[in-house]
């Protein structure tokens, strides 16, 4: 029997409730396409992407006259990723004896362009005898800094923006044809281009094509999760038309090329195919060749499955694929089809992206920063820091401290054995290197900023400088008491301080005192001068801390950072003035365009004639005192310094200076346990090590005005060119000691003997 027919009721009644709610349906619709409108033209319009903030080292700058040679040109030209081979293009060298001929890439500086330009280097030993350029001799030139870091936003993303003209044309292409070859027809959605996806995926049988377009692509990228939904799907599909509706193929085609996935360093994520450049080849884009931007076009499917380091062969066999294609298209011969695939990947083992390179010099110029700048600004308008760091002092300082650091710990059977290391320019107050444990690359307890240490006998140069600043009362042969002593505390308590090895001289010069690290002798004449004067010293050295006003500060009772000890030893060795020691020299925005500077700045603290009498006795330590195994490992440098050692060898220390380099070093366990090594057993090999990588210049003191040079007739006695038989002792006006003989022939004037309370006082007490 027939089933009855529905009423022609029933369906108009139907008819009456579909009719609503489509129309309800699709003017919730169109109010959410109005919702992601303005999504869409708020984020795309504003700031696209956080950006982080990029930090560069101190560019190298080659001028005639120069201490460089050729290896070290090369070493630094290998590290920023030039190729060796013709220079028929940027990033390019040859070596040709002693020549080198660079095309160098050219590079925006806070201070105005470097062009890219082609150059020959031409050397004369050890040094850059001329530059030669298409225009004629150059006074100078800079090559581009070395990329060492970045402060990242939270997302930790890593981008470098390109700009679509800058971009190969080949690149291009081949992501077109592989993702979407109807880019510049459809609006957005292309159902043409997932039935050729479809077809080429059966007749390939994989995955070689993906059926979304590139603008629906950047839209789930950039605006949307990665959930396979319906409702996304849809929601992706108004975006990317909306997206065409508003801005052009081209605007769209290089935000995509600034926000593609291509990798991963460590938790950081790396976006953009100019960053992506960099990750796998160590080159910035506009360098790769045709191989090696399909090889990149090929990845923005899959970068993990296609990561040329994890499977060569995937990714050998993708860009081949995408060579193949743009053969088929024209874009490539088939010679230069079959020529780029028989090449090798030729990607870089080591990414110059890797994290935490240079972790504690980036906290250096982090903490400067920071006085300046919000972390909100640091980590996300792509600010340009141009730091201070010189990378081959600072490859110099992390090779100093593995390697000889590692030695000692495995000699003395302390596996925890710590270490950490500052060097400075001399000129300027520019930390070139920093090093804040044994493994350089560990990303964490900064010793060099942050270890607060005792540092024994680094002090010493302060007594000796408070004194040597009273030329009426001392000089180098002043002789100081070396004996046991005790010296009665306010307390009440006595404090017996002790020689090393209970080795006492009874008698010693003060040159002796210093270069012989004598407590004894230190102590005596830190009493005489008063514990005040002393600790006056220290600031005008560089000392922030509040210091305790106690005899032990005499000998080191001093809790300093490597950092700290550095800026005392940059004073000494430019003459008794203070400089800043300073990590960032310059910043600027995204574009290039300079936000702030970080001028030298340089006060005149100390008298300059008597930090010249301090520095003289510090050679002495490196000719014949507790430091006299540098003049055979450095001869010829002139070197001066001092080691440290604290109670028990808990803390091994050095300092010292060259002609341009200032550094410190400090050897140690953090739980402030016994080590076994003295200054000059520990901390000076790594210091020595050092400086011996470096080119480092002789040190000539400079002699300021106030300088005499005369022999005493008991000595001490120093190399002196100008006084007879090649030694004299150098004295401040009216501070010469008794039956001295002037180098010069002039008449000298006796000193004039203040015996103030505090001297009685000490006499009296002993």
């Amino acid at each position: 029997m027939p089933k009855p027919r529905p009423r022609p009721a029933i369906r108009r009644r139907w008819l009456g409730w579909l009719l609503p709610l489509a129309l309800a349906g699709l003017a919730g619709l169109a109010l959410y396409a109005v919702h992601l409108d303005r999504v869409i033209r708020e984020k795309f319009e504003g700031q696209r992407w956080a950006l982080p903030a990029r930090v560069f080292a101190r560019p190298l700058e080659l001028y005639a006259g120069v201490p460089l040679d050729p290896p070290r040109v090369v070493e630094a030209l290998d590290r920023l990723g030039y190729q060796r081979g013709e220079p028929t293009g940027v990033g390019s060298y040859a070596v040709r004896g002693n020549r080198l001929l660079v095309y160098t890439r050219g590079f925006q500086f806070w201070d105005g362009p470097e062009p890219p330009r082609k150059v020959e280097i031409r050397f004369d030993g050890r040094q850059i005898a001329g530059l030669y350029g298409d225009e004629g001799e150059l006074p100078l030139l800079r090559l581009e800094p070395e990329f060492i870091g970045g402060f990242y936003p939270a997302s930790n993303e890593d981008r470098l923006l390109v700009r679509l003209p800058e971009v190969p044309p080949v690149l291009v292409q081949a992501l077109l044809t592989l993702e979407d070859r109807d880019f510049y027809r459809h609006r957005g959605v292309s159902a043409r281009a997932i039935g050729r996806a479809l077809w080429a995926d059966v007749r390939a049988g994989a995955v070689v094509q993906g059926g979304s377009t590139l603008t629906q692509q950047l839209v789930k990228n950039y605006f949307l999760t990665a959930d396979r939904t319906v409702w996304r799907k849809l929601t992706e599909a108004i975006m990317a038309v909306l997206l065409e509706t508003h801005y052009s193929k081209d605007d769209i085609l290089e935000s995509y090329l600034n926000e593609v996935f291509l990798g991963q360093v460590g938790g950081r994520g790396v976006h953009g195919v100019a960053q992506g450049a960099m990750l796998y080849f160590g080159r910035p884009l506009g360098e790769l060749d045709t191989g090696q931007l399909a090889l990149l076009a090929g990845m923005v499917q899959a970068p993990s499955y296609y990561d040329p380091r994890r499977h060569p062969e995937r990714a050998t066999a993708r860009r081949n694929l995408a060579l193949r294609l743009l053969g088929e298209q024209g874009q490539l011969t088939p010679e230069q089809v079959a020529a780029e695939q028989a090449k090798p990947l030729r990607v870089v083992k080591r990414s110059s992206l890797t994290m935490a390179r240079y972790p504690a010099f980036l906290d250096l110029v982090r903490r400067q920063l920071q006085r300046d700048y919000p972390e909100q600004v640091l980590r996300n308008e792509g600010l340009r820091i141009f730091a201070t760091m010189d990378p081959a002092v600072q490859v110099a300082a992390e090779a100093a401290v593995t390697e000889q650091g590692g030695a000692l710990a495995k000699q003395r059977k302390l596996p925890d054995l710590q270490m950490a290391a500052v060097a400075a320019d001399i000129a300027t107050g520019e930390v070139l290197a920093l090093v804040g444990d044994r493994d350089p690359r560990f990303d964490g307890y900064n010793r060099a900023l942050d270890a607060q240490r005792q540092i024994g006998s680094l002090a010493k140069p302060a007594v000796y400088l408070t004194a040597l600043a009273q030329p009426e009362r001392f000089n180098l042969a002043t002789r100081l008491d070396d004996r046991r002593m005790s010296v009665r505390l306010p307390s009440g308590q006595s404090w017996q301080p002790r020689n090393s090895g209970d080795d006492y001289a009874g008698d010693v010069s003060l040159l002796r005192g210093l270069a012989e690290s004598r407590n004894s002798a230190t102590v005596a004449l830190g009493l005489q001068v008063g514990v005040p004067s002393v600790l006056k010293t220290l600031r005008a050295l560089g000392v922030t801390r509040d210091l305790p006003e106690v005899p032990a500060v005499l000998l080191g009772a001093v809790e300093l950072t490597p950092f700290e000890v550095t800026r005392i030893y940059l004073t000494l060795a430019a003459g008794g003035f203070r400089l800043h020691l300073r990590g960032i020299h310059a910043v600027t925005d995204k574009d290039g365009k300079p936000l702030a500077s970080y001028p030298m700045s340089v006060e005149q603290k100390l008298d300059p004639a008597a930090v010249f009498l301090v520095n003289t006795a510090l050679q002495e330590v490196a000719r014949n005192g507790t430091a006299r195994a540098l003049g055979r490992v450095l001869p010829g440098l002139n070197v001066a310094g001092k080691t440290g050692t604290t109670n028990d060898s808990r803390d091994s220390w050095f300092a010292g200076f060259t002609g341009n380099t200032v550094a410190a070093v400090w050897v140690g366990l953090d739980d402030n346990g016994e080590t076994g090594l003295y200054g000059a057993s520990g901390a000076m090999r790594i210091w020595t090590d050092l400086i011996g990588r470096l080119p480092a210049v002789p040190l000539t003191l400079a002699e300021p005005p106030g300088i005499r040079w005369v022999q005493a007739p008991d000595g001490p006695w120093l190399p002196a060119a100008q006084c007879p038989g090649g030694f004299g002792m150098p004295v401040l006006d009216g501070g010469a000691p008794p039956g001295a003989a002037p180098c010069d022939g002039a008449a000298i004037s006796p000193p004039q003997d203040k015996d103030d309370d505090s001297w009685r006082w000490l006499r009296k007490l002993f």
